[in-house]
């Protein structure tokens, strides 16, 4: 089974995402598998087990929350920087 989710943190306060984020929990915990869309960073890096990010339709990245994190594209692109930043 798969359950897609797109943006469901839309509009949530800090509350509401956390137990958003709960109640996804338990769905995986049930055996279901989840695809996340989804722009609250915060979210997707404390949940999913691998992250994909695209970046105008192209994929720039795709592997573990750790690693993604710390990719110069993914920050070049949402952050504005890199290691090339000031």
């Amino acid at each position: 089974q798969l359950l897609a989710l797109d943006e469901p943190a839309a509009g949530m306060n800090a509350t509401e995402t956390g137990q958003l984020k709960q109640l996804i929990q338990q769905i995986r915990n049930d055996g279901i598998t989840v695809m996340l869309i989804e722009h609250d960073v915060k979210l997707v890096m404390g949940l999913c087990d691998r992250v994909a990010v695209l970046d105008f339709g192209r994929k720039i990245a795709e592997d573990v929350p750790a690693v993604v994190q710390k990719d110069d594209a993914v920050i070049a692109a949402y952050l504005g920087g890199g290691k090339h930043a000031k």
